[in-house]
């Protein structure tokens, strides 16, 4: 099994999903002139194997993209995590920072390592409860949450289908990821440039706190417009936008 979603030629981008989501939410990203996309399915979602760790933490799953990398034949790519996957990707960018063009952390999950042992098992019991009820339930109460209000329909299904689709034990690893790491933990460690964008209207990981990651470390931040927690979807036209700049950066980088 491949775990990842493929498409075009030129440079690396790697996309990272969310907690609840997978490499087929990034179907707006795929065909991005330039690039040649990988989304990837992380442990435990779509067809990709559950990592062989009980208690993984964002480093665990960092070594497991670096070995589907790996087998891309990938060395080096501007990485794109969304949510939880932006946890994961500021963990791979401090353990392989040799392997990353540019990062890019887009709605932050910036997890809860550092909150209180009672807010930490509150978040995991949460979680549990969550998955529980199943992929239909949490499509029905949550998937029009992740979107801007008045969202297309569309994209409302993109992210049911995507909450429908959840294996449980994929999900509920993640989600003890998400209560127990941090994301401060692995960027204080990282001394490569980054970006962080946040929908306008993100509602999950609130812009004022995701814009908190950029000023604590001196990047750039973007304010998505007309956009909630997927900003990707609700306004992929800016969205894409700012990976197609990166794009020429990074071209313009290696031809000078």
């Amino acid at each position: 099994m491949t775990g990842f979603r493929e498409q075009g030629s030129g440079t690396p981008l790697t996309l990272l999903h969310g907690i609840s989501s997978g490499a087929a939410s990034w179907h707006k990203q795929m065909a991005l002139p330039g690039y040649r996309v990988l989304a990837w399915d992380m442990p435990g979602y779509g067809e990709s194997p559950m990592l062989a760790t009980a208690r993984a933490d964002a480093g665990d799953y960092a070594d497991a993209l670096a070995r589907m990398l790996d087998r891309a034949g990938v060395q080096k790519t501007v990485l794109v995590g969304h949510s939880l996957g932006a946890l994961v990707a500021a963990a791979f960018a401090a353990r392989y920072p040799q392997r990353v063009r540019y990062l890019v952390l887009a709605d932050v999950a910036q997890g809860y390592g550092q909150a209180t042992d009672a807010q930490r098992e509150k978040v995991w019991q949460g979680r549990q409860q969550q998955m529980a009820l199943g992929g239909e339930a949490m499509a029905l109460g949550r998937a029009a949450k992740l979107l801007r209000a008045g969202a297309r329909e569309a994209d409302v299904e993109t992210v049911a289908a995507g909450m429908r689709r959840l294996r449980s034990e994929g999900y509920l690893a993640a989600a003890w990821m998400l209560a127990h790491d941090d994301i401060h933990r692995w960027l204080a460690d990282y001394r490569g440039r980054f970006a962080v964008w946040c929908g306008e209207q993100d509602a999950i990981t609130q812009p004022e706190l995701v814009q908190g990651v950029a000023l604590r470390y001196g990047m750039p931040y973007t304010a998505i417009p007309q956009a909630g927690h997927a900003s990707y979807l609700d306004n992929a036209t800016f969205f894409n936008q700012q990976l197609l700049r990166i794009g020429e950066e990074v071209r313009d980088e290696c031809t000078n």
